[in-house]
């Protein structure tokens, strides 16, 4: 359980660190791939064995990262033309319900088996991160927009589903947190590739404050995957409570620490999200 948490505190340092961006106008693009960047460079000072670049590309788990790592830039643009067109609450929706794509391939893959608690716990899971991200009246997606939530729904949920398929498959402990590394670093690789085709190239400002950011995010961004996987590995409960723990108890502490920081006012829908946060976790971690 120490891992799961260390993960959980980890994603959730990431939104306050996305939320500094805006008080201290650091630009999110430059920064993300500089945060890549870091967070690859955490994994390989923290990966003990020699570092043989041959036997790494030959490692049966190398496709993973190099997949994945083109997911995660993809993903965070889609995140972001999400947030624009169809709001904040929409893509948050879509990031954190994608728990259930990992959860079903636990089920059916894994053969994972859960308990009616589970199962009830699950689905509080899906309605308290739809009442804790719905701001104002609710949330609403305009039909010709609808395939970009579904795309951030789908490529989130891949990314859950392959971490856990290469830990349970391909890693052995050793090579977590080169495993880690990898996937961030063919991020930043991906993240450099999409500024060099991108047209505005004159708005992109590698600064003192934009390098500090991706700093400030790339620490906790390696730690999530790092103590993610660890957790996985640990048996202590099956995949589909662990993604489901990490997901809805990220939602809830992001939110109180909105409340708290950046004095975020809460609807009471709001708060019924969060009531039903922690009566989930509680069906999941305990039956």
């Amino acid at each position: 359980m120490l891992y799961l948490a260390l993960s959980v505190l980890s994603s959730t340092w990431i939104f306050v660190v996305f939320k500094l961006y805006d008080v201290y106008k650091v630009q999110t693009l430059i920064a993300i791939i500089v945060n890549y960047f870091t967070a690859c460079s955490v994994g390989l000072l923290l990966y003990d064995q020699p570092l043989e670049i041959q036997q790494i590309l030959g490692a049966s788990w190398i496709w993973g990262p190099i997949f994945m790592g083109v997911l995660f830039i993809t993903i965070f643009n889609l995140m972001a033309k999400t947030s624009q067109v169809a709001g904040v609450s929409v893509a948050s929706v879509a990031t954190k319900m994608s728990l259930v794509i990992p959860v079903l391939l636990g089920v059916l893959l894994y053969r994972e088996q859960l308990s009616a608690f589970e199962t009830i716990g699950i689905l509080l899971a899906l309605a308290a991160v739809y009442l804790v991200s719905g701001k104002g009246k609710g949330i609403h997606v305009d039909r010709k927009h609808l395939i970009l939530p579904i795309l951030v729904f789908l490529g989130s949920g891949v990314i859950d589903s392959s971490i856990k398929y290469f830990e349970e498959e391909h890693l052995s402990d050793p090579e977590i947190p080169i495993f880690s590394s990898m996937i961030f670093g063919f991020a930043a690789l991906s993240g450099l590739v999409f500024i060099a085709i991108r047209p505005n190239k004159k708005e992109m400002k590698l600064n003192m404050k934009n390098v500090l950011g991706g700093v400030a995010l790339g620490i906790p961004n390696y730690f999530s995957i790092y103590f993610l996987i660890r957790a996985l590995r640990a048996d202590l409960l099956g995949s589909a409570a662990i993604f489901t723990i990490n997901n809805v108890a990220i939602v809830m502490l992001s939110t109180l620490i909105g409340i708290l920081l950046f004095k975020e006012k809460l609807t009471p829908k709001n708060w019924a999200g969060v009531a039903l946060s922690v009566l989930s976790i509680i069906l999941v971690a305990l039956f």
